[in-house]
């Protein structure tokens, strides 16, 4: 390939609206352009890397005996209707009618899609079946930011597996986690596996890969000393046990004029935060619901929603509480409560000798006995782990990291089979359903986090297995005759020696070559000029380390194909 025939439209200055190192260097390098927002056109050097991360997807997944698929990107509406999803997915599910005035959908995963594909499995001995795709996927999200970290339209490789039961679904699931962990490796990014709600997706458990970058959108819970990693909105810490104090046998109500926050009940009337009862006020579904946790912790609120499984949630306003409780909030409790649902976090459990809001302005309760009091009809993890508080199964300090969500695999359990009636004759000739599992990975998200991982002040620095080109030969001096004549035949050589090489045979100046060469991320550099043909050889440059050797010219390719570990 020749730099000169080829569409490598790079910047010289930062674009002003690109934030993230990758949505910067992708801009400058000429591997993406925006149409809209959300929306991106990849160049041919992003597309030479798109694929290559998708081979190696590939391959990883062919490995494990997974089968190839492709599915519509259009999908009707009513196989959505029958999973619940329909309404469950929102605004961010792109609709639209065709002429006959059908509802259709454009695909933002495709589990539905598949499900109606298996239900022409007969028999139980053609489980395990994993398939997989690599399909456009289109989410209207409310804010396409950071290049192609978000955006509404992108490719995912998502594969899906149908097995007996339980048991043979672990294995699946333990296949595609052991596929992800060698596919990160082989991308070069060090992604993190943490345990994650399973949000819309449904079913039990999921695993996250996060990897840890300033420019992520997510935030993951680890544990240095033993490995532990979670999602902040599935991460548990462990508790210091507290010693209740100030038992009443009934609780005592007391004023509390002008007292709106847990820090003004400790300030003025010596009540700690963690013996005081927060209490929060939503609408699950419809029903208001009183949400009771520890006066200093938080409420995590993908937490609750998996807890109570509810598919819409909404905080309640001001007025809304204060006709359903008689109070505004800052004198809210759940004391005496009986016509409303009661969720509490599991720190309350068992505490005795409390502070909370009797549920009349200007007045609180002292001495309060959670399990006596208090009706509670769900107990629940709903608190946000912190940093620094004691790991759940080692005790070490946790850490909160910021990192980038680049694969994401789930245990669907029945949902989907269930909805699309998907069943199979079982080895004593009774249906059975199978058991479902769900595995997905972002390509160009994939490829942006690879340069958030991979990139210096001069720009992208490509591991090799995914890079556009593995070298290209800079002529130095393209109209000096010999000098163009030796990079040609470098060029040559290389290609020969099966080396994905690219030439810069560009009428520009020196400088301006291996900048390029340095902002695309090409890993190694073969300079083709006067001062090395005078001795006979060129310089090869590792992009990665700067270090540059002189290499005779008759050796060029072994040198190169050395460098690349072949």
């Amino acid at each position: 390939m020749r730099w000169s025939k080829m569409h490598i439209p790079t910047l010289r200055d930062d674009p002003a609206d690109a934030g993230a190192p990758s949505h910067r260097l992708l801009l400058r390098g000429g591997y993406i352009r925006q149409l809209m927002a959300g929306h991106y056109s990849l160049l041919p050097l992003g597309q030479r890397t798109r694929l290559k991360v998708i081979d190696i997807i590939r391959e990883e997944m062919n490995r494990i005996g997974a089968q190839e698929f492709v599915m519509p990107v259009m999908h009707p509406a009513e196989l959505w209707q029958r999973s619940g999803r329909w309404a469950v997915m929102g605004d961010e599910m792109f609709r639209l009618r065709d002429r006959k005035g059908a509802e259709l959908a454009l695909g933002m995963t495709h589990e539905e899609v598949i499900s109606t594909l298996a239900t022409e499995l007969s028999s139980y001995r053609e489980l395990p079946q994993a398939w997989y795709q690599f399909q456009t996927k289109l989410r209207d999200e409310p804010r396409p930011k950071a290049g192609l970290m978000r955006t509404r339209e992108f490719t995912m490789k998502d594969s899906y597996t149908f097995d007996l039961g339980p048991d043979e679904l672990d294995v699946s699931f333990q296949a595609h986690k052991g596929a992800y962990i060698r596919i990160f490796e082989r991308l070069g990014v060090p992604a993190i596996p943490v345990e994650a709600s399973s949000g819309s997706m449904g079913g039990s458990d999921s695993t996250e890969f996060v990897c840890p970058s300033d420019s992520g959108e997510d935030l993951i819970v680890h544990c240095a000393e033993c490995g532990y990693g979670a999602n902040i909105e599935k991460a548990t810490s462990r508790l210091d046990g507290i010693e209740d104090t100030g038992l009443l046998p009934a609780p005592e109500t007391f004023p509390t004029p002008g007292i709106r926050t847990i820090e003004d009940l400790v300030a003025q009337h010596q009540a700690p935060a963690n013996r005081q009862i927060k209490t929060l006020v939503y609408f699950l579904d419809g029903k208001l619901t009183l949400v009771l946790l520890r006066g200093d912790h938080a409420l995590h609120e993908q937490k609750l929603t998996d807890a109570t499984r509810a598919t819409t949630i909404r905080p309640a306003q001001a007025e809304e509480i204060r006709d359903a409780l008689g109070a505004l909030p800052g004198s809210l409790g759940a004391v005496g409560v009986k016509d409303l649902p009661v969720v509490a976090d599991e720190a309350l459990r068992g505490r005795q000798g409390m502070f909370t809001g009797a549920n009349v302005d200007d007045t609180h309760l002292r001495g309060v006995d959670v399990e006596r009091d208090i009706a509670v009809g769900q107990w629940a993890d709903l608190r946000q782990a912190e940093a620094g508080e004691p790991c759940s199964r080692c005790g070490h300090a946790l850490e909160v990291l910021r990192g980038i969500e680049v694969g994401h695999i789930f245990k669907l359990g029945y949902k989907y089979s269930d909805a699309m009636d998907l069943r199979v004759s079982g080895p004593d000739g009774k249906p059975v359903k199978p058991i479902m599992g769900c595995y997905g990975i972002g390509v160009e998200r994939a490829m942006a986090t690879i340069i958030e991982v991979h990139h210096d002040e001069k720009g992208i620095v490509w591991p090799v297995s995914v890079t556009p080109f593995e070298a290209v030969v800079v002529i130095a001096q393209q109209d000096d005759d010999a000098v163009a004549g030796a990079g040609e035949r470098a060029y040559q050589a290389l290609l020969d020696a099966g080396i994905d090489v690219i030439v810069d045979d560009r009428q520009v100046r020196a400088g301006v070559k291996f900048s390029d060469a340095e902002l695309v991320g090409i890993p190694y550099r073969i300079t083709i000029g006067k001062r090395g043909l005078a001795s006979g050889g060129a310089e090869l440059t590792d992009r990665a380390t700067g270090n540059t050797t002189q290499v005779p010219l008759d050796d060029l390719a072994v040198h190169v194909r050395k460098a690349l570990g072949r």
